[in-house]
């Protein structure tokens, strides 16, 4: 099987699945090559609170029907430190703006709902997968797509295969540079149909550690609690999980939780990571293969959606001139936003959670950081502009 193309996007995560539609919208040919099965695709459970900007994207394409159905628009979230919540309220203090729960794993069915309702080409189940001539005008591309011979030309490859891919891996090391921080905890997370504890997220900080309460619909609740990153999941049961969580809460909100069995729990490493550039040759990388944020300032999936939009404009460019300045522009104006974002979410993080050389007088500073920030007009703007997402119109 070959197939001559002139984009290959390379993973079919939330990534990937846009670009595709992105490509399909400005006409230009592309293809989709993904090392899992759809199925496992679309099970993935990841962040769901979705910038104005990602959910202008989705308008764009068609795609938000199900979004604005189902989607919790939400105008403010909770800071709760020292057993009191304090509300910042995101539309007062950025004009306006809001985000939207709405979880990724929703977003990528609808991505790949609309891509199977065009009849695009994917390919999923694909071993063996090897990429060569990135340093030349045609890439071939080879692989084994359940047990056949695959063969791919394309004058690009957009590199959307996530932290673990192998297209990263491509960029020779004396011109990759890798910027990384691991965090000394992870979050243990709890999916399980219950009611949400509030009716807008509630960020904790404890001196017994962070907590999250979020949710995925006014039916559905996803929470986290601070674990040490070696944790046995083994060890978390649904009981010890709930208790640990309500001694986070403050009185009302530890009154008011209702628990239930989990319909999913894992603990997720954190950690901060950036890879520089983002271009080489005819190798284009976006969302997690190039970067990657911990998931306290929701910043994952928003970040990948920036970067495809830009990459779907620098292609588009780039098809229709030949111009390599599109090309060459993409990285530098990705990782302006990208080291931005690294850095709310680092400051985010630092400021949210227990770290084990921190002491007693670690928290207090913490909690006076937290304190000047919800009594601060300018500090809490500071923190509601980040968080709705800076403007791509910045760069």
């Amino acid at each position: 099987m070959q197939h001559r193309v002139q984009v290959a996007i390379i993973g079919a995560g939330p990534s990937g699945l846009l670009l595709g539609a992105l490509l399909d919208q400005a006409g230009i040919d592309h293809v989709l090559i993904e090392r899992q099965s759809p199925e496992y695709v679309a099970s993935r459970i990841r962040a769901g609170v979705l910038e104005q900007g990602t959910v202008d994207v989705l308008d764009q394409l068609g795609l938000s029907g199900r979004l604005h159905r189902e989607g919790l628009v939400h105008h403010g979230f909770n800071l709760l430190f020292q057993g009191q919540r304090h509300r910042i309220d995101l539309h007062e203090l950025t004009q306006g703006k809001q985000v939207v729960v709405y979880g990724q794993t929703e977003v990528t069915k609808d991505l790949m709902q609309h891509r199977e309702a065009k009849g695009l080409r994917s390919f999923y189940q694909v071993d063996a997968l090897q990429i060569r001539g990135l340093d030349t005008q045609t890439v071939e591309i080879e692989g084994m797509h359940r047990g056949q011979p695959l063969r791919i030309q394309s004058d690009i490859v957009a590199g959307c295969d996530g932290f673990h891919g192998i297209c990263r891996k491509l960029i020779p090391n004396n011109l990759l540079k890798e910027y990384e921080k691991v965090y000394p905890f992870g979050w243990l997370g709890v999916l399980a149909d219950v009611k949400p504890v509030a009716e807008e997220l509630i960020y904790v900080n404890s001196p017994e550690g962070f907590a999250l309460c979020s949710m995925r619909s006014p039916s559905r609740s996803r929470y986290y609690v601070q674990v040490p990153v070696d944790d046995d999941i083994a060890s978390w049961s649904d009981e010890r999980f709930w208790s640990v969580l309500r001694s986070r809460l403050d009185t009302e909100a530890a009154d008011q939780l209702v628990t239930g069995p989990s319909i999913e729990k894992s603990i997720a490493p954190l950690r901060s990571f950036v890879a520089e550039p983002m271009r080489w040759g005819r190798l284009l990388l976006a969302g997690d293969a190039a970067h990657i944020v911990p998931p306290t300032g929701a910043k994952g999936l928003n970040l990948a959606v920036s970067d495809v939009r830009f990459l779907a404009e620098a292609l588009s460019d780039w098809f229709s001139d030949r111009n390599d300045q599109h090309l060459e522009r993409y990285s530098s104006r990705c990782l302006q936003r990208v080291w931005r974002a690294e850095r709310f979410s680092w400051w985010f993080t630092s400021l949210m959670h227990r770290f084990p050389d921190q002491g007693d007088f670690g928290q207090k500073i913490q909690e006076a950081e937290l304190d000047y920030l919800v009594h601060s007009q300018a500090a809490s703007a500071s923190l509601a502009e980040n968080y709705v997402g800076l403007p791509m119109t910045w760069l």
